[in-house]
């Protein structure tokens, strides 16, 4: 049985007078990929923004209903935003390196945090970071340089290693191949399926392939409501929601 992270009951979301997210109750599971899927526009990236609370950003933005993790209510006013976006690593759909050295690109994150007291501590940390994101044997001579530097799928894999730097528990990602080639898209697949023995992760992706290679779950969002969730197998092979089957099978979307 596996254990539940996080846990939404009856979110919505608002953006000023617009409803972005309908009554969404969604449980996403520890050290399993949860694949997001729908029609753009329709609510996925709003949902996972709900998680690390990067919608606080925007002024006209309301969250009601609840969204737990570990138990622990994520909009509560008392709750220190900063150690939840340390526990709730985020990846964007395009490959965002901070304009520094890819040494620095890691350590950032650590040192903000507290972590990697010592230069040593700070080595091991951006030595293990990019062990973790298959990408030390490409950049270990070549730390000094940018991050910018990088070709895009390398870049992609960066931002996962500065994502993980700070030992998160959880990794949000929002369409992180939608920019890459199918080779890099392959080797950030490939990462995905062994960070999952570590860290929960949420994808939101529009290739239902890459759904069906990369995740144990899947959810459908159209419109801002959560139409259908359940195991991959079954919501790509017998969905119960003959909306579901419509858009998976290409008849919308």
């Amino acid at each position: 049985m596996s254990n539940i992270k996080i846990k939404s009951k009856n979110l919505n979301v608002y953006y000023g007078d617009k409803q972005a997210l309908f009554d969404v109750n969604l449980d996403l599971n520890e050290k399993e990929v949860t694949a997001l899927i729908g029609p753009s526009g329709c609510g996925k990236s709003t949902f996972i923004r709900c998680i690390n609370r990067m919608n606080d950003v925007i002024d006209i933005c309301k969250v009601t209903g609840n969204i737990e993790m570990d138990g622990i209510e994520i909009n509560d006013k008392n709750l220190d935003v900063v150690s939840l976006r340390e526990r709730v690593g985020m990846v964007f759909q395009k490959p965002n390196p901070f304009p520094k050295s890819i040494y620095d690109n890691i350590s950032y994150g650590p040192k903000i945090h507290g972590k990697g007291e010592t230069k040593s501590e700070l080595d091991q940390i951006v030595e293990n970071s990019l062990k973790k994101s298959a990408l030390w044997d490409e950049v270990k001579d070549r730390l000094d340089e940018p991050g910018t530097s990088l070709s895009g799928g390398q870049q992609q894999r960066l931002c996962i290693a500065r994502a993980i730097s700070v030992n998160p528990e959880v990794i949000l990602m929002d369409e992180p191949c939608s920019a890459l080639d199918p080779i890099a898209t392959a080797k950030i697949e490939e990462l995905i399926d062994e960070l999952k023995k570590t860290y929960t992760i949420v994808i939101v992706t529009h290739s239902m392939a890459q759904a069906v290679r990369v995740s144990q779950k899947t959810g459908f969002f159209h419109l801002g409501k959560l139409i259908e969730v359940g195991k991959t197998e079954k919501i790509f092979k017998n969905p119960d929601n003959k909306m579901t089957q419509d858009y998976i099978t290409g008849r919308f979307g």
